[in-house]
C-alpha cells in the first residue's frame, strides 16, 4: 500500500507568498488542457486518513498531536470503510494563522489517494459522500487561460475566505485522476503576499478553532 505523505505542491509563477524555501513550477501551462478544480487553500494542518491510523504531514507515524483530536474521532467511524484509499484533507482543529469565523467543520477533504492513481475529483465527491466527509470549498470549474486565471484570483482574493477572514490562497488542480509519478504537473497553489508562515512555537500556545454555531450571537 502507497505509504508515501502528499506531494510537495509547487507554487504558480506568478504566486505572490514564494519564500526560499518554496518550488515553482514554471513550464506549468499545460494544466490549461485539461478540466481544472480551483480550491481555496485554508490554513491548517495537511491530514491524511488511512486503514493505519491519523497522520499529519509526515507519515512516519500516526500524528498524536492534541490538535489531532479531531482526526482520531472522525478515524474510529470510517476506518472500516477506507480499505485502500488515503483521504487527504485540511485539519482546522487548531488555530494556526488565519481564525476563520464560519466553519461548520475541522477537515476537509481535498484530495484522495490509491495506490499510485490520485482519483478525480468526480470520485472524491463521490467517496467524501460515502463517508460523509465535506469537501473544500469549490470556487471555480472549467477551462482557463492564464489570463483568466490570473483575473480569477485578482478578484477572489479581494472577497477573502468562503469562511470568513483573508483568504490564504488557491490551489489548482487536474479534475481528472493522474498517476502520482505526475503529482507536481497537476496540482499547483497560489499564495497571497505577505502571509503568515505558521512554524512549530503556533503549537505551544495553541487554540481550538470555533465552529460558527459555538459562537455567542452578537
Amino acid at each position: 500500500m502507497q505509504t508515501d505523505k502528499y506531494g510537495r505542491t509547487y507554487h504558480l509563477p506568478f504566486s505572490e507568498g514564494v519564500t526560499n524555501d518554496d518550488k515553482i513550477l514554471r513550464a506549468w501551462e499545460g494544466l490549461l488542457a485539461q478540466e481544472i478544480i480551483i480550491t481555496e487553500k485554508l490554513d491548517g494542518e495537511n491530514s491524511c486518513l488511512k486503514s493505519t491510523g491519523a497522520f499529519a504531514r509526515s507519515h512516519g507515524m500516526p500524528t498524536r498531536n492534541p490538535w489531532a483530536k479531531n482526526m482520531w474521532t472522525i478515524w474510529n467511524r470510517i476506518q472500516g470503510d477506507l480499505g485502500d484509499l488515503e483521504i487527504f484533507g485540511e485539519n482546522l482543529y487548531g488555530i494556526h494563522s488565519i481564525e476563520y469565523e464560519r466553519l461548520s467543520y475541522h477537515f476537509y477533504v481535498f484530495a484522495i489517494r490509491e495506490g499510485d492513481r490520485w482519483l478525480s475529483w468526480e470520485e472524491v465527491l463521490f467517496y467524501a459522500d460515502l463517508l460523509e466527509l465535506p469537501t473544500i470549498p469549490v470556487l471555480e470549474v472549467g477551462m482557463f487561460t492564464t489570463k483568466k486565471i490570473k483575473d480569477f484570483i485578482q478578484q477572489r482574493m479581494e472577497l477573502g475566505s468562503v469562511f470568513g477572514g483573508p483568504c490564504e490562497g488557491f490551489v489548482l488542480r487536474n479534475a481528472n485522476e493522474f498517476p502520482t509519478s505526475d503529482f507536481k504537473c497537476n496540482v499547483l497553489k497560489y499564495v497571497r503576499k505577505n502571509h503568515v508562515q505558521t512554524n512549530e512555537h503556533w503549537t505551544r500556545n495553541w487554540k481550538r478553532a470555533s465552529l460558527w454555531y459555538e459562537k455567542p450571537l452578537v
